[in-house]
This record gives C-alpha cells, structure tokens and sequence, in this order.
C-alpha cells in the first residue's frame, strides 16, 4: 500500500474513530439518563468541554476530508505516488495532531499548535497541486 492509500484511509478511520468516539458520549448520556436523546445540540454547546471539542473536532475532520479525499484519489488514480507519498503520512499525523489538540484543549498554546497542525496540512495539500499542475 501507497502512503497516499494509507494516509487516506487512515483519515477516514480517523474521522470515524471521533465519530464513534461522540456516539458513545452521547449514547452514555441518554442511557444513564442524563440527557434526552432528542436534545442534543448539533454544534455540542450544550454539553461544553470536552463533549463540545469532541463534537468541533469531529466535524472538523469531516469539512476537511473531501478536499484531502479528491486530491488523493486524484493522484492515485494517475499514480502520482512520488507528488503525494513523501507527505501523505506527515499529512495524517497533522490531522490527528489538530484533533487531538483540539479535544485536549482551547487554551491559547494549544490554539497556536491545532493552527499550525492545519497550516501543514494546508501547506502539504497546496504543495500537491502545484506539482498536479505542473506534470506535463
């Protein structure tokens, strides 16, 4: 497997890890009856702290990955590995680095490093498309 292959599907897992990661939050609190099912807010503000980073986090992943998704398929599909597999994996830890950060914190540090976690994925993604753009 391709590190862009890898990173990719690691993404997804990712993303479905917070999401079952939030199911079983959420699952707990109606069960225990803390919290009917039918009032959760869909932005998690009305859990606060971690419930709501979790919730932000979450979403987060998922707003971003179809950007991730179609330059990746993109490359696999015209086997541009040498643009995408030096950073592919760099990319991943990046995200998972920004929700971790995310979930762990808002202090104005942890701000500062969820950022720049996102500024690489950013930096990886655009340094990608330069290089699609410039295959003859």
């Amino acid at each position: 497997m391709k590190n862009i292959e890898l990173a990719l599907i690691g993404y997804v897992a990712w993303t479905l890890l917070l999401l079952l990661m939030l199911v079983g939050r959420r699952s707990f609190l109606t069960i225990s009856g803390k919290k009917a099912a039918n009032t959760f807010s869909t932005d998690g503000k009305d859990l606060g702290g971690f419930d709501q980073r979790l919730v932000r986090a979450q979403a987060n992943c998922v707003e971003n990955l179809p950007i991730f998704a179609s330059i990746a398929l993109y490359c696999i599909f015209k086997q541009y590995h040498a643009i995408t597999d030096k950073f592919a994996l760099v990319l991943l830890a990046a995200r998972i680095g920004q929700s971790t950060v995310h979930m762990i914190s808002t202090r104005t540090l942890a701000v500062y490093a969820r950022f720049t976690f996102f500024v690489i994925q950013l930096a990886i993604m655009l340094e990608w498309l330069w290089c699609i753009f410039s295959v003859k």
